[in-house]
Order: C-alpha cells, then structure tokens, then sequence
C-alpha cells in the first residue's frame, strides 16, 4: 500500500500542476514580482468567495493579524480577549505590540473560545482596577476550521464596545448558515501557510473587511505605512506584501477549491461513522460548516492510539500539546495550572489524524482500523 501523507500536497500539485507552472511562468515574464496584477486579481476572488467588499493580501496569517491590530491602534494598557488553545502566532501579534493577551477558556464540546466564559472575562477585567488594562478587542480562533460562536461574540463585543477579530487562519472556506468564514466580524484574517485547506507554495495570508477606512489603513500599513507613494509614510507599517509568485499559485488553487472542501466534508463523515462512539468529537451544530483544517478528536486513550499508528506507519500529530497561558513566554502573565481547565483537558486528549481531499477510501479503512484496534 501506498504510504500515507498527512496531508497530500502531492496529489493536490499533480491535478493542477501544469495550470500553476504556466501562472508561474507568466509572472517571470512580467517581472513584477512584488505587488504584481495577480497579487490584485487574487483579492477580487476572495473578496467574490468570501463576500467581504475589501481583502488586502499580505505575507502571512500572522502579518496579517499584527497589521490589524496595528492599524486599530492597539498597544501598552491595551487587554486582548483570545482562547488560549491555539497557535501561538494570535497571542504573540498581541504582546508585540505591548497589549497584554487574555485568555479565556475554551467551550469543551466545540474546542472554540466559550462566550459565556468570555463576557465574564471582560465583566472581571472591568472591576479589577488594579491591573489598568483596557479591554479593546476579542480574537476568537475558528480551531481546525469550524468558526467560532460570532452571533453570541459580536453581541457581547456590542455590549462592551469592543472591536472582533476573527482568526480564521484555518477556517478559510468554513461557514455559519449562508455567511462564510472571513465574513463574520468586524474584520478577519487567513492564512495559505501550505497546509492549510488553501495553501500556497510558501507564507502568505489575507486580511477581509467591508470598513473602508481600515482597509486604507491596512493598505498603508503593508508597505510600510505608505501615504500617496513609498517614499511618503504617514505611519508605522510593516513589509507586508504578498509575493506576486504566491498570489499566482492561489488563483490557480482556488479554482478546483470548492470541490476540494466538498471532499473534505466526505472525508470527516466517513472517519466519524468509523470512529462513532470511540473518540469524543469536535462538536458541529447543523448552522456551521467547517473547512476542517485538521481532521481532531479527543480520547483519554491517546497514547494507546498514536503507539498503534505508529506502529502502523501512520502520520499523525498533536494540535496542541500545551496550552499557550502555560506557554514559558508567557509566564510574566502569571497564569497556572488549573486556571483553563478545559483547554487544559483537551491538550492532553487531542489527536489529529490524515485529513485532505486525496484520502482515498483504502488509507481511511486502513487509519480507522487501526484507531479500532487500540481498544481491543
């Protein structure tokens, strides 16, 4: 048999690889590899897919989140309301900037941040004089592509007047009723990191609004906070740009995109149906989509499982061991052990396993059977 690929990028490239040599091959020929016309033609598709009026490309998820925050002016005294069962990248933008991440637990059936956990963080936050922080801003993360609960978000980011951020750096193509992921705040975020379920062929991420005075912001922002031209800088900025080569790549890549989400979807309900009562799963309410980045689920057994597909020369991995408020980087936050016990519970449970459009039927028996076999 074949051997497994995590994820398959192979197969991905052989479909469309000729289309993405030629895309390649035409913007050699241009020579205008920084800010070129595909860099442009791309944000007409994803503002066209997602529905957002404005995208600004740029060089990666995590750019992308230091550039919003950047242009809503976040900084020192400034508190950020975030999960802390995530990739460190969206509480890292915020203490670059001197803002101060907290973190709120995580809802046990969705692994996305719980919003009743969260008005209770911002209502704390606001009696507690002493700490002197300002809470400015909530970054909900749509964990391995399922989007988070926006309808509860946005309506307590009303109440409390705060400005929403949605990671959906692995919920590109996900949805929440008709809307799509992207679309869901007040402005989002993507990454095409290559493994995500829209990758590039290297770092690249995208910014989504429909506010026109961000997005002019933004646009600054990305060349080094540039007025009317590069030499005119009327703000702090970053070297942000998406390079042209990237943008040319995704253009072909989002052409066989959607059928490639609905394989995706094949693939999750046919490992649920195998898996159905063994492993806890990320719940999925009938209102959401997910793009599922990552195919994850929750056992007590994990070793037992990860020792069996080892064994049996299956990838897999742990999306996310530690949790960041027990992160060494930040232990000036003082968080402990025990302060996000579900976030806590779920890192030491979660497993992913091989999850993309090109798992043919003989590697998903093949994975499910041998998760089956660590409980015999």
């Amino acid at each position: 048999m074949k051997s497994i690929e995590f994820i398959d990028l192979k197969t991905h490239g052989s479909i469309i690889g000729d289309k993405i040599k030629s895309s390649i091959d035409r913007v050699i020929a241009h020579g205008r590899f920084i800010m070129g016309p595909e860099v442009y033609a791309l944000e007409k598709k994803l503002s066209a897919f997602t529905g957002a009026k404005h995208v600004v490309t740029c060089s990666s998820g995590t750019d992308a989140l230091l550039m919003v925050l950047m242009a809503m002016g976040i900084g020192p005294g400034d508190a950020v309301f975030t999960s802390p069962f995530t990739f460190i990248a969206t509480a890292e933008v915020i203490s670059l900037l001197g803002a101060v991440p907290v973190f709120v637990d995580i809802d046990g059936d969705t692994f996305n941040i719980d919003p009743f956990k969260l008005e209770k963080a911002i209502e704390d936050l606001n009696k507690n004089s002493t700490l002197r922080l300002t809470p400015k801003c909530i970054i909900p993360v749509d964990i391995f592509g399922l989007p988070a609960e926006y309808e509860t978000i946005n309506k307590i980011a009303d109440k409390y007047n705060l400005f929403v951020i949605e990671d959906a750096a692995q919920s590109f193509g996900g949805q929440t009723g008709d809307k799509m992921a992207c679309n869901l705040t007040d402005v989002a975020i993507t990454s095409f990191f290559p493994a995500k379920p829209l990758g590039c062929y290297g770092d690249g991420g995208a910014i989504f609004t429909s506010d026109d005075d961000l997005n002019e912001k933004l646009i600054s922002i990305r060349v080094h906070g540039k007025g009317q031209h590069k030499y005119d800088n009327i703000r702090l900025g970053i070297n942000g740009r998406m390079d042209t080569l990237q943008a040319a790549i995704l253009i072909q890549k989002m052409t066989i995109f959607r059928e490639e989400l609905k394989k995706r979807q094949i693939v999750a309900q046919k490992y649920r149906k195998r898996l159905k009562g063994l492993v806890q799963f990320q719940k999925i309410s009938d209102k959401f989509t997910s793009a599922w980045a990552q195919f994850s689920f929750c056992s007590e057994d994990r070793s037992k499982i990860m020792a069996e597909l080892e064994t049996n020369k299956i990838p897999h991995a742990i999306y996310y061991p530690k949790p960041l408020h027990l992160q060494e980087v930040f232990s000036m936050l003082k968080y402990k052990k025990g302060d996000f016990v579900v976030a806590e519970k779920v890192a030491d449970t979660i497993l992913s396993i091989p999850m993309h459009p090109y798992l043919v039927d003989e590697h998903l028996e093949f994975i499910a059977k041998t998760i089956v076999s660590a409980f015999n």
